[in-house]
C-alpha cells in the first residue's frame, strides 16, 4: 500500500493549487488523483480551441441533468418497435414521447479540470458575496479575508492597485483579439449603464471588457500555473486516468485512504497520513461522499452502500448560474462563425496571425465583452450578468449555425432555486444524478425577464442595433412578458457555474466548516466550489482558486 501525506481527489481549479502549495513543503509527500488524462491537446492551449472539442470530448464529463420541470417540453425520439399484421408481415413503428427539456453540464475532465475547457474569463464576484458567507457564520470568509488570496493567486498584466496581485501563478491578462462588435456592444452598454474597467476592482457595476487567463496569447489554467511549475517535485505523485472509488473511512470517523481504480482496471488502496482533500467539484464531490457512505442516510443505503456518517446536507444546495442568450445573424467577416468567407479567407489569415504573434481571433474568449447591471432600480448591487460574443452561440455551441453573427447572454446572478445532486449507483464509473430544479421559485423566472428586457435596451440601440435588427434566432416581443418567459423556458441553461453542493456552514444541512473540515469526519476536507453558501455574483472560477489558496494556508497552518 503507497502512504502519502495528503491525498487530493481532482486536479481542478482547486486541486492544482493545492499540489502546488502542499508540495513546496518538502515534508510532505502530495498525491494528486485525476480520473481525465492529461492536458496535451493543443485545443486546451490555443483559448479559442475549446469552442472546437465538440460534443462528447474526452476532457469533459458531458453531463446531462434531470429533466427539468420548469424547462418546456420537447419531443424525444423513443426507438422503433416492430409489430406483425394477420398476414405475417412485419412493420416498423416509430415513435416520440415528451418531456422537459434536459439541462447540459460540461465538466472539465482533465489537468486543469473546467479551467482547461472554460472561457477563461477572470471575473471574482461581488464584495458582498463573500461578507455574506460571513454573516451566515463562516469566520475568516468575508471579503477583506479573502481578497489577500484573489491577490496571491493572480499576476494582473493590465492593473496594479490594492485590489490585485503582481506575483501570483495565474496569469491575468487583456484579450488579445480586437473585434468591432465586441466595441460597439461597449460603446452601446456603458452609454445605458456606464462603463467599468475593472469588474473586480472596488465597483463591479457596469458594461467593460472582461479580463482573461491568458499568458503570451496561451490559455493559461490552474495546470500550466500551479501544476507545471511543481511537476519535477519529488514529493509531487500525480496519477491521471485514475476514478476514485471511495474514501478509506475508519471505525473511528476518521479519513485514512482511498480506494481508486487505474486505467487497466486494477483496484489500488492509497494511505493518507494526514488527509484526504475532495477537490471534485460540485458534481463529484457530493458524489464520492455519497459513495463512502458520507451523506443523508435514505440515498446511500438504497444503493447496497454501507451508511457511516450522518450529514444531510451533501448534495444539497445546489445552485446555477441560469442564463438565456439572444442570438442574431449578421453577415461579416470580422464575427466569428462558418462561412465561405471565413473557412477560405479569414480563417487562414487568423491561423497565420495566431501562429507568429499569438494574437487574432484564436486568441479570443467567445465572451469577450459584458457587465453587470440590476434588473430592478430597488436593489444594491448588480444581479445580472452579460456576456457578448461576437458568434452565434445555440444550444452550448452543440448546434452549429451556417454564417455569421453575435450573441449576449442575460445571467441571473443569485438565483433563489435550489437542487441536489445525487447518486445513479455505486458505481464509480457512473455519472451522478443532476437535478439543479432551474426556475422552481418563481423569483428566478420574474427576474430574468426583467433582466432580459434590461439587456435588449442595449441590443436594440445604435450602433449595436446594427447586428440586431434584421434577424434574431428567437423572435420575441418585448413587450409581453410572457412571450419572453416562453423563450426562456425553451432554452435557457446553465452558464457553467455549479455550486454549493457540500456547504460551508454552521447549520444542520453544512458538510464543512469554516476551515473546510468535514463535519464529522476527522482528516478530511472539501476544498473546491461545492463549499460555497451561495452562489457569488460572477464566473466561478477565481473565487474556486481563491477557495484553493485560502485552504492551502489554513491546512499548511495546521500541520506545521
Amino acid at each position: 500500500m503507497k502512504s502519502f501525506d495528503f491525498i487530493i481527489l481532482g486536479a481542478g481549479s482547486a486541486g492544482c493549487v493545492l499540489a502546488n502549495r502542499l508540495s513546496a513543503n518538502k515534508n510532505f509527500n502530495v498525491c494528486l488523483i485525476e480520473a481525465g488524462s492529461k492536458d496535451s491537446d493543443i485545443r486546451l492551449r490555443v483559448p479559442l480551441g475549446f469552442a472546437f472539442l465538440g460534443e462528447g470530448s474526452k476532457y469533459s464529463w458531458n453531463y446531462n441533468t434531470e429533466p427539468q420541470k420548469e424547462f418546456a417540453k420537447i419531443k424525444i425520439e423513443e426507438p422503433a418497435t416492430s409489430v406483425v399484421d394477420s398476414a405475417g408481415g412485419v412493420h416498423k413503428i416509430e415513435s416520440e414521447s415528451e418531456e422537459h427539456r434536459r439541462g447540459y453540464q460540461p465538466r472539465g475532465k482533465t489537468l486543469g479540470g473546467s479551467s482547461s475547457i472554460n472561457a477563461m474569463l477572470y471575473v471574482r464576484g461581488h464584495k458582498w458575496d463573500y461578507d455574506h458567507w460571513s454573516e451566515l457564520g463562516n469566520d475568516g470568509w468575508s471579503f477583506n479575508d479573502v481578497l489577500p488570496y484573489f491577490k496571491k493567486s493572480e499576476h494582473n498584466e493590465i492593473f496594479n492597485n490594492y485590489y490585485h496581485g503582481q506575483d501570483g501563478p495565474l496569469n491575468v491578462a487583456q484579450i488579445r483579439h480586437k473585434n468591432k462588435s465586441v466595441d460597439d456592444f461597449v460603446e452601446t452598454g456603458s452609454s445605458i449603464f456606464g462603463f467599468n474597467e475593472d469588474f473586480n476592482g472596488e465597483d463591479q457595476e457596469g458594461i467593460g471588457y472582461y479580463q482573461t487567463t491568458q499568458k503570451n496569447g496561451k490559455r493559461c489554467s490552474t495546470a500550466k500555473a500551479y501544476l507545471v511549475p511543481a511537476m519535477d517535485r519529488e514529493n509531487l505523485t500525480v496519477l491521471t486516468d485514475t476514478h476514485v472509488d471511495k474514501i478509506i473511512i475508519d471505525d473511528n470517523n476518521k479519513a485514512t485512504g482511498v480506494a481508486c481504480i487505474d486505467q487497466e482496471g486494477n483496484e489500488l488502496i492509497l494511505n493518507a497520513a494526514k488527509e484526504v482533500i475532495l477537490s471534485s467539484g460540485a458534481f463529484g464531490s457530493p458524489q464520492i461522499l455519497l459513495r463512502s457512505g458520507i451523506g443523508p442516510k435514505e440515498e446511500i443505503t438504497k444503493h447496497g452502500i454501507n451508511h457511516k456518517i450522518d450529514l444531510p446536507g451533501v448534495g444539497k444546495n445546489l445552485q446555477d448560474h441560469i442564463d438565456y442568450i439572444s442570438v442574431h445573424r449578421y453577415k461579416s467577416l470580422n464575427l466569428i462563425g462558418f462561412s465561405l468567407g471565413t473557412i477560405f479567407f479569414r480563417f487562414p489569415l487568423e491561423i497565420i496571425k495566431y501562429i507568429f504573434s499569438k494574437t487574432g481571433m484564436f486568441t479570443s474568449t467567445i465572451a469577450e465583452a459584458g457587465g453587470f447591471i440590476r434588473s430592478s432600480n430597488d436593489l444594491s448591487i448588480p444581479d445580472i450578468q452579460l456576456h457578448f460574443a461576437p458568434g452565434m452561440v445555440v444550444d452550448h455551441g452543440r448546434q452549429q449555425l451556417w454564417g455569421t453573427g453575435i450573441s449576449c447572454h442575460t445571467c441571473l446572478l443569485r438565483p433563489k432555486s435550489r437542487g441536489e445532486v445525487t447518486l445513479q449507483s455505486s458505481s464509480p464509473f457512473d455519472d451522478p444524478k443532476i437535478d439543479p430544479k432551474f426556475l422552481s421559485h418563481p423569483d428566478d423566472v420574474k427576474d430574468m425577464v426583467a433582466g432580459y428586457k434590461k439587456m435588449m435596451k442595449i441590443m436594440n440601440k445604435h450602433p449595436l442595433s446594427k447586428y440586431t435588427n434584421k434577424h434574431v434566432y428567437r423572435p420575441i416581443d418585448l413587450d409581453d412578458d410572457h412571450d419572453i418567459e416562453m423563450a426562456i423556458r425553451e432554452e435557457a441553461d446553465t452558464v457553467y457555474h455549479p455550486v454549493g453542493t457540500c456547504k460551508m456552514g454552521v447549520d444542520d444541512m453544512a458538510v464543512v466548516n469554516n476551515n473546510l473540515i468535514v463535519h464529522k469526519v476527522s482528516n478530511l476536507r472539501v476544498v473546491d466550489a461545492s463549499i460555497m453558501p451561495t452562489l457569488v455574483g460572477g464566473n466561478t472560477n477565481a473565487p474556486t482558486i481563491m477557495i484553493g489558496e485560502k485552504a492551502a494556508d489554513i491546512i499548511l497552518n495546521h500541520w506545521s
